[in-house]
């Protein structure tokens, strides 16, 4: 998928929401856990019942490699489901990955050949040649962590080297690369006063946001901060929405909060 795809869909369904897919089965509703595959089912259930609200699915790998052989399964079905039933959805393979060349070739292999994910999230630490292999793949994104919204952010990334933040110099550094014009940045919802800089820096690039609801970052601060004119934002939330309930009802639950996100992104869009 091309971002000019992406922003089309923005456009047509009023959102720029991405459900993660964040599969605990201590979580999910008890009832589920008699099926042949609960992990499937559940987000089945799920992408079914929030399709038109949002514009991207994003799976945290971490919690499908977490039960072994059959998380892995329910992933590929999981992916395949979207592919098929959804195809005008941006999916995100949440695994951070980042080693050096051929090692990340494989990763980029995994994730955009085997599972034909439209992106995935990728850790810069190691630099240019852990990244450039999934650069190298066409109409497929890169998402780089640049900021993020957890407590260990400021141990590094706002620390600073020669006066400038070393996420600056991420950013900076990775508009350099060959191929940049695949990446996509996570920016955590909970540092929405450091977009307006960010911005500066990355002025067209769409950035993942995580962090808006069960995190406690606001979505109209980061709208305000960090929208473009493309929109170039996705803003990430999972538990508030696929563990709205964990009854019988978990999907119209769910349905509801990712409406009510819906409708704050499409009045923020209308007074763009």
């Amino acid at each position: 998928m091309t971002t000019q795809q992406l922003t089309e869909q923005i456009q047509l369904k009023k959102s720029f929401l991405s459900v993660g897919l964040d599969v605990d089965l201590t979580k999910i509703p008890q009832h589920l856990l008699e099926t042949e595959d609960p992990i499937f089912e559940f987000n089945k259930a799920i992408i079914d019942a929030t399709h038109d609200l949002c514009v991207s699915y994003k799976p945290n790998v971490a919690f499908y490699e977490a039960y072994g052989i059959k998380g892995w399964q329910a992933l590929q079905k999981t992916i395949n489901y979207i592919n098929e039933n959804y195809p005008e959805m941006f999916t995100i393979a949440d695994a951070k990955r980042g080693d050096i060349g051929n090692t990340s070739s494989m990763y980029a292999k995994a994730f955009f050949e085997d599972m034909d994910f439209d992106s995935v999230t990728v850790a810069p630490y190691m630099g240019k040649d852990s990244v450039e292999p999934f650069l190298a793949f066409e109409n497929k994104h890169t998402i780089l962590l640049a900021l993020t919204s957890n407590e260990g952010a400021f141990d590094f990334q706002t620390q600073k080297i020669d006066g400038k933040e070393v996420y600056k110099q991420v950013l900076e550094t990775s508009k350099t690369w060959k191929n940049s014009e695949n990446l996509m940045y996570v920016v955590g919802a909970t540092k929405a006063e450091y977009l307006t800089d960010i911005r500066k820096i990355v002025p067209d690039s769409f950035l993942l946001i995580p962090g808006v609801g069960a995190q406690g970052g606001s979505l109209s601060d980061v709208c305000k901060y960090g929208m473009n004119a493309n929109v170039g934002l996705l803003i990430a939330s999972s538990r508030s929405i696929i563990y709205a309930s964990n009854q019988k009802d978990f999907a119209e639950k769910a349905r509801e909060e990712a409406l009510k996100m819906q409708q704050e992104m499409a009045s923020i869009l209308a007074n763009q």
